[in-house]
């Protein structure tokens, strides 16, 4: 099992707030955790989730709107995780155009009021959680 920090609880923890029929990018949550330009390891938290998780991991696409490509055995590219996330998206109304979802439309835009902000900071005063990219 990986070695829990801050950055993967906050990023866990945003996931998990992801309600039914919303998106949110991996350059989002590593900005609302309050750790911009880590959207890499975003995706690197996701893969580490064990067998038999309850997150819906399947609401974090990329900023293209796309569901992103993992990489299989050997290097090479699967699509059998990309077309059951695509699935999921799509029994939760989610609409996909051209294999893109519009953004403008599905995005998860969270309120971030002082106490949420707080909660995601742990609690401790002085660090804030960036706007939502653009």
């Amino acid at each position: 099992m990986k070695e829990r920090s801050p950055f993967r609880d906050r990023v866990l923890g945003l996931v998990a707030r992801i309600p039914p029929g919303k998106v949110a990018t991996y350059g989002q949550l590593a900005v609302l955790a309050g750790y911009p330009r880590r959207a890499r390891h975003v995706g690197y938290a996701l893969a580490a989730l064990p067998a038999g998780h309850d997150l819906p991991w399947h609401r974090v696409i990329n900023a293209q709107g796309r569901v992103s490509p993992r990489g299989g055995k050997g290097g090479r590219v699967t699509r059998g995780v990309e077309h059951r996330q695509e699935r999921l998206l799509k029994a939760e109304g989610v609409v996909f155009r051209k294999g893109r979802v519009e953004l403008a439309r599905y995005r998860w835009e969270p309120a971030l009021g002082a106490a949420w902000v707080g909660e995601l900071d742990g609690g401790k005063k002085g660090r804030r959680s960036a706007a939502l990219e653009p």
